[in-house]
């Protein structure tokens, strides 16, 4: 492996760095509270392997993280960030006008984004077509027409369901979960109206289709949690008539008290998620600064470590809290990326 690109980028930003600024000797992570645990786990490992001191993770939320990330280089800056989404080409265009050039993407594992609710809660299962007329701000009527939300109850919907109140808590709109849930669930459940697909495939309407799956009620039917998952599971706790939306990976840290909610025929299982059948998976991060390694002590083992068989493998020690591994060859070009120090580009961005 030829080295010298990258040492010679790290060489370069010691002198970009602010001078008189005093050298840090711990790493330091922002972003996404789902993928919050599986750096800890690494940081943890981390400081127990290499005898240093343990990173510093902090759970900020996705985009909360990338604002950070996005100051500048420095050793007054974050190292990484973690996301549960991929980063936004305007958020990648902040960095590069803060100077932080080099960004290094790692690709995690998976992570299944549910729907849950108490072990004591009304048995249920959803479509995202479902689920989309439960929180969507407008929503068709019988003839097509959008109209303000009417559904107070989920057998409103379809009779078929609990008759129950409509209630569920969610992240806010600084998080990456609140993303991918849009992406996920609203979108894929609001092109399940014919005229709302028609709107998707018109040029002249494709901006208004997204305005509407983007947008959710603010009748109280959905309730912005923020960003700690617990504040969330002890609601559920109280409130079996409730649900929540939230990483897997929480979900079953929380098995004793919570279950998975169906989406269309499949259940949020690891096994769902990884073979493809649940259709709320998607892919988790971590970003880290090229210009940071060589620098900030210890930051190149620490991407070693996370990219390791022993973290990252179908048998690594994150399953064990929840991740759903890569495929075998996914996970060894992404590895081989990050340790390579291969980085992002603008065209790689959508």
């Amino acid at each position: 492996m030829n080295k010298a690109p990258f040492l010679t980028a790290a060489v370069v930003s010691v002198f970009a760095f602010a001078s008189g600024a005093e050298a840090r000797e711990q790493i330091r992570i922002v972003g996404s509270s789902t993928v919050y645990p599986f750096t800890t786990a690494v940081a943890e490992q981390f400081g127990k392997s290499t005898g240093g001191k343990t990173p510093v993770v902090e759970s900020t939320g996705t985009g909360g993280g990338f604002k950070i990330f996005c100051e500048g280089v420095g050793v007054d800056k974050a190292d990484g960030s973690n996301a549960s989404r991929r980063i936004k080409k305007s958020e990648f265009e902040l960095c590069d006008k803060n100077g932080v050039k080099d960004i290094i993407e790692l690709t995690v594992g998976y992570d299944g984004l549910t729907i849950a609710q108490s072990k004591d809660g009304p048995q249920i299962a959803l479509t995202r077509k479902q689920v989309f007329q439960a929180l969507a701000e407008k929503v068709p009527n019988d003839k097509g027409e959008l109209v303000d939300n009417p559904y107070k109850n989920w057998s409103d919907i379809d009779p078929s369901l609990p008759n129950v109140k409509i209630e569920v808590l969610g992240p806010p709109p600084t998080s990456g979960t609140r993303d991918s849930f849009h992406e996920l669930f609203m979108e894929k459940g609001a092109e399940g109206f014919d005229s709302l697909k028609a709107m998707k495939a018109d040029k002249a309407t494709e901006k208004e289709f997204e305005k509407i799956w983007k947008s959710i009620r603010k009748d109280g039917a959905y309730v912005e949690a923020g960003e700690n998952d617990n504040v969330i599971v002890q609601k559920l706790e109280g409130n079996k008539n409730a649900f929540g939306i939230f990483g897997y990976s929480f979900l079953e840290e929380n098995a004793d008290k919570l279950k998975g909610v169906s989406i269309e025929g499949a259940e949020p299982t690891f096994e769902n998620i990884s073979g493809g059948k649940y259709k709320g998976a998607r892919p988790l991060f971590v970003y880290f600064k090229k210009a940071h390694i060589g620098v900030i002590p210890g930051l190149d083992k620490f991407i070693a470590e996370y990219t390791s068989e022993k973290a990252l493998g179908a048998d690594g020690y994150l399953t064990e809290k929840g991740l759903v591994a890569l495929p075998k060859e996914a996970f060894e070009k992404s590895a081989k990326a990050a340790n390579d120090g291969v980085t992002l580009k603008a065209d790689d961005l959508k």
